[in-house]
């Protein structure tokens, strides 16, 4: 008989808790254990919601029941424990069972346990006793039992938590009935209980409120669940309340390994409208992978990964969207748009999974494939359901954006990979017929080129050819929209070349095939997108429409238009009155000779009316060079045409005649164009540059005048008789004479007296004219001079200087030689002057009338004044001297002229103004103008010292010439010395004439310097003159002094220092202070001490300051103390750091580094060589100590307790270390502690350079300081003082211990843990094997690293001797480098051996290097390799390689195994080995030793992997090496021509081979195909009854050929368009296949002869169809199966009619 469930329970607490019997003494930790794990399980008080809802889903219900869970919250206390509020759970399962009850009594016994793959979903085992953390007293009715559990310990066993009792009053079923609302017989089978602790109920509420709607989505079994509070007042609930239903369509779609369906989730809130979304759900299942089993999921072979995909806005009552569910949400947000659910294992928290966990990362790998197959299911498994329109929304599911997890960055990236390489987005078609392809495959538009072509769709445009161009498929037009830009951007999607635009434009007619309206809009694409077509092929299309010169429509490119030196389009201006026809019959009548073209009239109104016009525009001018065209701008490009043609020339004019006629042109613009317009002159000829016009020459007055026209080289044109006749064109007619008044109104025809006189000589006025002649020439002179016109310089030019103006003396000269002067003053200068005559013009001849003209006289030249006469003959006289040199008398008689005219007051400036400016005055330098020169007298006697003056020459002169001083002050000669500076500055000699100058002259330079104001012209050369006197001789300005009686001792401390010699120059030279300065000289002390510093600081280099210069020194230091003279900063420095004083170890030093000696120094002699000044008296002697004050301001110690820092500095040890005493020892470690108490206390290198000496006493000898050890007692776990070198206590006593931190300071390892260096160090002078190994412990506990390669070595006990770490490893597995290394895993025990590893970086094992260097001496040694040798070799090899190994291993290696056969290996040159990758190839050759060697039990792929090894090594393939040579048939072989059906069907072959071409990787273009198959078309088949063979040689690197013959059956000559085939084939074995290889390979090589690569697959293709017999719908089948299609009929058509 069955227990009742109150009977089970009492048992329970009988049997196990030992209730009524003895305690338990396991109880205590079975309570703190429950409770332990209760607590620290969770974070968050959300766990046990998920506990509950994870256990209710893995509960088993009835058949027909519709699973739910319901959750109330009530303020009503129904258990009486006194609680604020209590949650009841409600959930319609089958009910506890005893098994269920027993569970939940233990801690870590679930019934669910080792049942992951029966669908439980729970793992923990302790699930329900999360509810601790929210009650103290938990209730279950379930099935008749009426139990609850309390967190505190029993009484009866004090054992907490899992302890059941029976529930007797409270609460009772009618309470629990009263909470739900329902009848007795519709209370669910499960009811939990749980009174919350006070603290906990509002935790409660607020996740009951925000509980997930979308927590049932993976949930295989709840359909309903709900949350909802009751309280007797409505008003106090607190809870939202909600209701979540599920409904799964089934519907779905399986497959082996998946299914897909769709669930509907429903959520309403406090009791509102209610919210639904609906799930895409792939469930689909993959194997668990070995590597990724862990141990709470050993009994689950599958894992099944389950995604949603929500096609609504996602339920989430404002809270986050967790997208990855392990059957429940965890809190892991992961920025994807789908929801990621497997049985992943938990972190503790259930917030997150355990992403590091093998089990999850095993799932995540498969989340990729899964997302793949759903989302390809979607896309294209549903795509015959859905119009193309619907595909695009479904890519949201993509995942565009990171996840903050990396490791689903990962995966994302996996599946973006996947997804990339799919066929996955659909292109457009304009077709239903829906097409996918891999997005690298597929482009995008710009939205406005998809605007243009939906326009030109509606217009029933063709353009099915969109995805033709540029082997780029176009994207849906639906996916192609901004919306998707993020998701295309995911996708890599690019946009289209520009290229392709060009090319579909092209194609499909969108130029010439749409309205005006659509052809702007195209114009307007490009326009906005001109920056990327600018220079694509989209410059070299028709695009551009025009009317032609026959007034029909073409088009021009781009690239045409936008040439600068190509044809213009243009357009009419829409503004002005012309018609745009008027423009076009014109640019007709000139033949488009403007190489301009008008857009079509239909054109430029739609133009017009653009909405766009201005965008359009623009476009089309500064882009495309499109201009707009006024009737002016017209008339102007018309007159460029012109180009010397005369009938356009002539047509031109009658054009501007009739536009201005009409009103299309005003009278400026007129004015303005036949300014430029071309003409034709008398001759017929077309001038296009003028500058006047002539009326006829028989209509003319300027012929009568000048006869011929002087005016035809100065571009005057004189008009052709064809601008008087009458002329017809362009339907307008001109009548006779009205063109030649136009041309008089516009163009200017002129003649005399209005014309322009030409700017050129005419003969008229060479010779003499009549007095009539004459008198008309000034009238016509007269007239232009009223009209304001200026005269032509050669017209007037050449009457100038024509000889036609008669002049007294009877002879006739140019105007521009003539005076028009009274007679009576003319006589006056005729006798004044005995060197010149002056011609007049001849009044007697002329008469009165003359002087009518004098005007017109003076602007042709005729001088008319006295001043001219005077300058006149002033030029003659120059005029002469320029030709030869004027005679002493002549310059006499100009002087007398000259005095003439003052005496007679006539004015002489001019006559003085041409001659003083001319070089005829003989001077010291030559012949000279007046101006410059000068008249020597004693004044200038100074001067001509330091000046090259030019002085007028006496000795040419006499003393006559002193009788002119007046004139030759008139003419610019300079009398008198005067303080004349600037003509001394003007020729100062040059510096190599100006040394050891007088006194005198040295005062006059300083003279001019002052006077110059220290012109830097006079200055520079100065600086570098040796022309002052010093006590050192003649020197340059800057090496001088100018002596000062304060601080002049400074210049005597050395004798170096010239100084100017005052007592030379007299007191005067110290008034020209700044003069001197000027120009070098030293004169201010600041600068003297400058130049004195330099000197110091140079002889200080070169010690040579001596004890004079030093005392001397220091005494003008006492000197200049306390005075205004301070020395400046930098002279300070130099005093202080440059060596200058010398010290009694020898050589100079700075004062800083030097010490005076005293008594108190003599303590540290004895180990220190101290630089004490020498004080001997062979040096300084005693009197240096009267200087102290002095040397102790320049920086020199002079007391100890400064001078301790020389003692580290001049650390002198003795060259035998056992004289040095501890004392000594200890002495100089207290120095160094005087210098720590200081501060931070440095060794520099140089005193660190001292202590390096040997001279602290240690157990192995004198040591210096950084190669000591001090012992403590912290070494005698690892060494004794004797295995190292430690510091000898024994002789230093204990109390160089008390010097611990000095020690250290100056080098001493005073720690262990820092003594590994010097241990290390210490190793090679050992031979004892158990200390070594002790040491090795040492280093190895420290981690010690040799870094030093060299001090790698390694104690080998068995030879005794220490050997380099390079020549060690660690393990040799092959056993093959036993002679080349030691191998050390049997000489020291494994802890060693990883200290080896590590701190010496002894290999493992031999290197792949290690492995090439043995195969090299393999094959150099020349001997037998062993089959397991060569084996090892390579399986090390094939393990090893790496990409940046291999190129040394094709360099290093010769040679490679070869073998014909038998297992024999024989090396051979690597360039005669091959591999064997063609059998029939490798059958014929076989029993050649060519080709590689190999292991026989090599599975294929490996034995793949050691082929391209060898390859890369540089064996090649045998086909790829191999010569085949088919020789011509010879003559007389009987050949039979045969029809090529015998053979095969050529029409389904060509067919067959042109699918290939288009649709294989080749992607040919149509002509490129169709020039590959007409070979194949041409030719003439036929059968010979020999063999058709074939040689095949391999050519060997020592030159040898190894040759083999072989029947290839068939023949493809392609001299002669034949094709061989040998007759009765099919009697051979295994003919049929053997032929149609041959067959195929034979037409493939012919077909693709520049595209080998690709024989192999049409080969394939072309043998298979020879199987079939080339039937004709095998071979459909067989193309479609390879998807290939042949897009060539209309070729195949016309190349076989008959068909």
């Amino acid at each position: 008989m069955e227990m009742t469930p109150k009977e089970h329970i009492a048992r329970i607490r009988r049997t196990k808790f030992s209730i009524g019997g003895e305690l338990n003494p396991l109880r205590e930790d079975l309570h703190q254990a429950t409770k332990n794990l209760s607590t620290e399980l969770y974070a968050k008080d959300v766990h046990f919601l998920m506990e509950l809802i994870q256990n209710a889903e893995d509960n088993k219900y009835a058949e027909g029941v519709n699973p739910s869970l319901e959750f109330i919250i009530t303020s009503k206390d129904i258990t009486a424990t006194g609680v604020p509020a209590t949650l009841l759970i409600f959930n319609n399962e089958n009910g506890f069972s005893p098994e269920n009850i027993e569970s939940i009594c233990s801690v870590g016994k679930s019934t669910k346990k080792g049942n992951r793959s029966s669908g439980y979903i729970g793992e923990k085992g302790i699930g329900f006793k999360s509810v601790f953390l929210l009650t103290t007293y938990p209730y279950i009715f379930s099935n008749g039992y009426q139990i609850r559990f309390s967190e505190k310990p029993c009484p009866h066993c004090d054992i907490g938590y899992i302890v059941p009792q029976w529930v007797e009053e409270k609460p009772t079923l009618h309470d629990i009935k009263q909470i739900y609302g329902a009848a007795a017989c519709s209370l669910p089978t499960t009811t939990i209980i749980l009174p919350l602790k006070p603290d906990k109920v509002n935790p409660v509420k607020q996740q009951l409120s925000s509980i997930h709607p979308e927590v049932m989505l993976f949930l295989s079994k709840i359909r309903h669940l709900s949350v909802r509070e009751d309280n007797d007042d409505p008003k106090l609930n607190t809870v939202n309340a909600v209701s979540i239903s599920s409904e799964i369509n089934f519907c779905t779609r399986k497959n082996i390994n998946a299914e897909s369906y769709t669930l509907h989730l429903s959520a309403k809130e406090n009791g509102g409208s209610e919210k639904e979304c609906s799930y895409y759900m792939w469930r689909q299942k993959f194997p668990v992978k070995l590597e990724n089993v862990v141990e709470r999921r050993e009994d689950v072979e599958e894992w099944i990964v389950t995604l949603a995909f929500p096609n609504q806005e996602r339920l989430h009552r404002g809270r986050s969207l967790p997208g990855v569910y392990a059957y429940l949400p965890t809190e892991m947000v992961t920025n994807f748009p789908f929801i990621i659910q497997a049985d992943f294992v938990l972190a503790s928290s259930r917030e997150t999974i355990l992403l590091d966990n093998k089990w999850n990362q095993g799932i995540l790998d498969c989340v990729p494939s899964a997302f793949m197959d759903a989302f390809r299911t979607l896309v294209i498994g549903r795509s015959d359901e859905a119009p193309i329109s619907s595909l695009p929304p479904i890519f949201r599911f993509l995942p565009i954006d990171s996840s903050p997890f990396e490791k689903l960055n990962h995966m994302r990236e996996k599946i973006k990979q996947k997804v990339l390489g799919e066929s996955i987005i659909p292109i457009e078609t304009y077709k239903k017929q829906k097409h996918f392809y891999k997005p690298c495959e597929v482009s995008r538009l710009l939205p406005e080129f998809w605007d243009i072509l939906a326009k030109a769709q509606e217009e029933r445009v063709y353009l099915h050819n969109l995805s033709s161009h540029n082997e780029k498929k176009i994207l849906s037009s639906s996916f192609d929209k901004s919306e998707y830009d993020h998701i295309l951007g995911f996708l890599e999607v690019q946009q289209v070349s520009t290229d392709w635009y060009a090319k579909c434009i092209q194609s499909s007619n969108l130029v010439d095939g749409v309205s005006e309206v659509i052809y702007l809009k195209l114009l307007l694409f490009i326009a906005t997108n001109w920056s990327i077509f600018k220079g694509s092929n989209m410059m070299d299309i028709p695009l551009i429409k025009y009317v032609d010169s026959d007034d029909n429509l073409s088009h021009f490119t781009l690239g045409q238009c936008s040439n600068s030196h190509a044809k213009q389009v243009v357009l009419a201006d829409s503004s002005q009155s012309c018609p745009c026809s008027w423009m076009i019959d014109w640019n007709s009548k000139f033949s488009c000779k403007t190489s301009r073209f008008f857009m079509p009239e239909v054109t430029q109104q739609a133009i017009l009316h653009s909405p766009r016009r201005q965008t359009l525009l623009e476009w089309l001018e500064n882009r495309v060079r499109v201009t707009t065209l006024k009737v002016y701008t017209f008339a102007q490009v018309l007159c460029n045409s012109i180009n010397f043609n005369s009938k356009l020339a002539i047509k031109y004019a009658h054009f501007l005649y009739h536009s201005f006629s009409n009103g299309y042109l005003s009278r400026s613009e007129v004015q303005g164009l036949c300014s430029s317009m071309p003409l034709v002159d008398n001759y017929g000829n077309v001038t296009v540059y003028r500058k006047g016009v002539l009326v006829p020459a028989n209509v003319s007055k300027w012929a009568d005048l000048i006869v011929s026209n002087p005016w035809r080289n100065e571009d005057y044109v004189e008009l052709g008789k064809e601008y008087l006749l009458p002329f017809d064109c362009a339907d307008k007619y001109t009548g006779y004479g009205k063109l030649i008044e136009f041309l008089k109104n516009h163009v200017g025809a002129s003649d005399i007296p209005d014309i322009y006189p030409p700017n050129a000589g005419f003969s008229a006025v060479e010779t003499p004219l009549i007095k009539g002649n004459a008198f008309l020439l000034l009238d016509w002179i007269r007239n232009l001079k009223v009209r304001g016109v200026n005269l032509p310089g050669r017209f007037l030019k050449c009457i100038k200087e024509g000889s036609w103006l008669k002049v007294t003396a009877n002879e006739w000269r140019p105007p521009s030689k003539s005076f028009l002067i009274g007679s009576s003053l003319g006589r006056i200068l005729q006798s004044g002057s005995a060197l010149v005559d002056i011609p007049l013009i001849d009044e007697d001849f002329y008469g009165n009338k003359i002087f009518e003209y004098k005007d017109e006289l003076k602007t042709i030249g005729v001088m008319f004044s006295c001043e001219e006469a005077c300058e006149f003959i002033g030029r003659e006289l120059m005029s002469r001297a320029a030709f030869s040199t004027l005679s002493r008398n002549h310059i006499l008689l100009m002087f007398d002229f000259i005095q003439y005219l003052r005496k007679n007051y006539l004015p002489l400036e001019e006559f003085v103004n041409s001659i003083r400016e001319g070089s005829w005055l003989r001077t010291s330098h030559g012949l000279r103008s007046p101006i410059g020169s000068v008249l020597y007298d004693s004044g200038w006697q100074v001067a001509s010292q330091i000046s090259s003056i030019p002085f007028i020459h006496n000795d040419y002169f006499g003393e006559d010439i002193y009788k002119y001083k007046e004139v030759l002050e008139l003419l610019g000669v300079e009398v008198g010395f005067n303080d004349k500076y600037q003509v001394v500055i003007d020729h100062l000699k040059p510096p190599s004439d100006l040394v050891n100058l007088t006194a005198e002259a040295v005062l006059l330079i300083m003279e001019c310097i002052e006077f110059s104001r220290g012109s830097s012209e006079l200055i520079n050369p100065l600086k570098e003159t040796s022309f002052l006197k010093t006590n050192m001789g003649f020197k340059t300005p800057g090496e001088c002094f100018l002596h000062d009686p304060l601080w002049g001792c400074i210049l005597e401390v050395f004798n170096g220092l010239p100084v100017l010699d005052h007592k030379f120059y007299g007191d005067k030279i110290f008034s020209y202070k700044d003069e001197l300065k000027k120009i070098g000289v030293v004169v201010d002390f600041e600068e003297a001490i400058e130049k004195f510093a330099h000197l110091f600081k140079q002889k200080a280099s070169q010690a040579s300051i001596n004890q004079h210069h030093v005392i001397s020194f220091l005494s003008c230091c006492r000197l200049l103390k306390g005075t205004d003279y301070k020395f400046p900063p930098k002279f300070s420095i130099i005093i202080h750091s440059e060596k200058w004083l010398q010290t009694g170890v020898g050589g100079y030093r700075c004062p800083r580094k030097c010490i005076l000696y005293g008594p108190e120094w003599k303590a540290l002699s004895s180990i220190a060589r101290l630089p004490f000044i020498d004080d001997s008296d062979k040096c300084y002697g005693e009197e240096i100590h009267e200087y102290k004050e002095e040397l102790k301001s320049i920086g020199v110690v002079t007391e100890v307790k400064h001078g301790a820092k020389f003692v580290t500095k001049c650390l002198n040890f003795p060259s035998d270390p056992s004289i040095i005493t501890p004392e000594s020892a200890f002495s100089l470690l207290d120095c160094i502690r005087l210098q720590m108490q200081g501060g931070v206390f440095t060794i520099k290198d140089d005193f660190k350079t001292r202590l390096s000496r040997n001279w602290l006493k240690t157990h192995v000898g004198y040591r210096s300081p950084d190669k000591c050890l001090l012992f403590d007692s912290k070494w005698n776990k690892y060494l004794k003082p004797t295995d190292g070198p430690f510091i000898d206590e024994n002789f230093y006593g204990p109390e160089i211990a008390s010097y611990k931190k000095e020690l250290n300071a100056i080098g001493v390892t005073i720690d262990v843990e820092k003594g590994c260096p010097l241990v290390a160090s210490h190793l090679g002078f050992l031979s004892d094997y158990d200390t070594i190994v002790k040491i090795y412990g040492y280093l190895s506990e420290h981690k010690w690293k040799f870094e030093d390669k060299a001090a790698r070595k390694i104690w080998i006990p068995e030879s005794e001797e220490w050997i380099d770490s390079e020549l060690c490893v660690l393990h040799d597995q092959d056993n093959l480098f036993g002679s080349k290394f030691y191998v050390l895993d049997g000489v020291y025990d494994e802890n060693i051996l990883l200290f080896f590893s590590f701190a010496m970086e002894v290999r493992n094992r031999p290197s792949l290097n290690d492995y090439i260097n043995l195969w090299n001496n393999w094959q150099s040694s020349g001997e037998q390799l062993s089959y397991d040798k060569c084996s090892k070799f390579w399986m090390f090899v094939l393990k090893h390689l790496t990409t940046r190994s291999e190129k040394k291993l094709a360099k290093s290696l010769v040679k490679l195994p070869a073998t014909s056969g038998n297992n024999e290996i024989v090396l051979l040159d690597k360039n005669d080995v091959f591999i064997p990758d063609n059998l029939h190839l490798k059958k014929l050759f076989g029993q050649e030793k060519v080709f590689v060697w190999y292991p026989q039990n090599l599975a294929p792929l490996t034995r793949c992997e050691l082929f391209d090894i060898y390859r890369k090594v540089g064996a090649r393939n045998i086909s790829e090496s191999i010569c085949m040579e088919e020789p011509s048939l010879l003559d007389g072989v009987e050949l039979k021509q045969v029809d090529p059906g015998n053979i095969c069907n050529v029409k389904v072959l060509a067919k067959l081979i042109l699918g290939f071409l288009s649709c294989s990787s080749l992607k040919m273009e149509s002509n490129k195909r169709h020039e590959a198959v007409q070979d194949l078309l041409n030719l003439s088949f036929f059968e010979t009854k020999g063999p058709v063979t074939a040689s095949y040689k391999l050519s060997l690197s020592s030159g040898g050929i190894i040759t083999k013959m072989a029947n290839r059956m068939v023949r493809w000559q392609r001299q002669s368009s034949k094709f061989f085939t040998q007759m009765n084939w099919q009697s051979e074995d295994a003919s049929l296949i053997k032929y149609a290889t041959y067959f195929s390979e034979t037409i493939s090589e012919g077909v693709l002869r520049e595209n080998l690569d690709h024989v192999p697959e049409l080969s394939k293709l072309i043998r298979l169809a020879f199987l079939l017999k080339f039937n004709s719908g095998e071979i459909e089948f067989l193309m479609e199966s390879n998807n290939l299609h042949c897009e060539d009929e209309d070729f195949l058509s016309s190349s076989f009619p008959s068909n």
